[in-house]
């Protein structure tokens, strides 16, 4: 894929994903990007995936600008970014000029591919941990694979509302309220005694600069993800560990305590690991399965795409039991969590 087409095709996924204002910024950079700048020998120079399952580009670039406009450090770009609108002319102008003005910056920003901890997904967490519970009614010795800057860890401080019922805290520090169809998930009472996580690069969203990496990948015109993760990050209290999820999880399950749920969840992050890595990880959980008891169930939830086209774009959610090895098809739901479609009738 060639880098315009890169850009293009991801203005298309945001415009999908509700998101115009970053159809309009990725389609100026599509027909726009200054091959002939610093910034444009650097983009050439990457080989391989450049898109959204590789590398991608397009989104490092955004997220660098979009970090100019919250730090602040762009007043010029900031006036044609959301809540502002801006013709093509006026939005070209000031993108071109602030890649040009900034490119030290959006240099050393583009280093490292996006990261964000999408909050809005904790809604299938609490859910899932809900029929979890239904069937293993202990405390939770929660594990996340993928936990970028452990936002998810913290959905006990949540509450997902449906139809006016809420499961979740009743003083939320995010209040969840996805468009819903399907049934309600069983009433349960979390208790999570202890939470960990592990990622390739974690962040600490109690740190500002940690906390811009994770808002800058969020779209401008969406300021309600923006709030979501402001206030999911004053109540982080868990910053996961440096490290490949499969080598960390090894330790953890082992070391599981008795008189607890295990549950290990992970949500759009093991799609992205390589095949041999997937199937490593799949064989531990599974032996891990093997030896759980009543008394140290384990839990294996997941939210990954399952390729399915057909219909909304979005991610399987699946639960595993274990003792007894039982597979739940939870229903799916959307990649940022606008919508679930609810399966599970238990």
């Amino acid at each position: 894929m060639s880098l315009p087409d890169a850009f293009a095709a991801q203005a298309d996924t945001c415009t999908r994903m509700g998101s115009p204002f970053m159809g309009q910024l990725l389609s100026i950079l599509a027909a726009d990007w200054p091959t002939d700048s610093a910034l444009g020998r650097k983009f050439a120079g990457f080989t391989g995936d450049i898109g959204p399952a590789g590398h991608s580009l397009p989104l490092r670039i955004a997220g660098g600008l979009h970090a100019l406009v919250l730090s602040d450090g762009a007043p010029e770009l900031a006036a044609v970014y959301p809540p502002h609108s801006a013709t093509d002319e006026s939005l070209r102008a000031e993108v071109l000029s602030a890649l040009e003005r900034h490119q030290a910056f959006l240099l050393d920003w583009t280093d490292s591919p996006p990261q964000t901890n999408e909050v809005r997904r904790s809604a299938a967490l609490i859910a899932g941990a809900h029929v979890a519970l239904n069937h293993f009614n202990l405390p939770i010795h929660l594990s996340e694979l993928g936990a970028s800057g452990g936002l998810n860890l913290m959905w006990d401080q949540y509450a997902l509302e449906i139809d006016g019922a809420r499961f979740g805290t009743d003083m939320p520090a995010v209040l969840l309220s996805p468009e819903w169809t399907g049934a309600m998930p069983p009433k349960a009472n979390p208790v999570i005694a202890d939470r960990a996580g592990v990622d390739l690069n974690p962040l600490d969203p109690t740190r500002a600069d940690h906390l811009l990496r994770l808002t800058a990948y969020l779209w401008a015109d969406q300021p309600d993800r923006l709030s979501m993760t402001r206030a999911a990050a004053s109540v982080a209290t868990t910053q996961p560990q440096q490290g490949d999820a499969i080598d960390w999880l090894g330790p953890r399950l082992a070391a599981a305590p008795q008189g607890r749920l295990h549950l290990i969840q992970h949500t759009v992050a093991w799609q992205y690991f390589p095949d041999a890595v997937q199937a490593r990880g799949k064989a531990l959980i599974e032996a891990a399965g093997a030896q759980a008891t009543a008394n140290r169930p384990l839990a294996w939830l997941s939210m990954e795409t399952d390729g399915d086209t057909t219909g909304k774009v979005g991610a399987a959610l699946t639960l595993r039991l274990w003792p007894g090895d039982l597979t739940l098809d939870l229903g799916r739901a959307d990649f940022h969590g606008r919508w679930v479609k609810w399966a599970y009738t238990g």
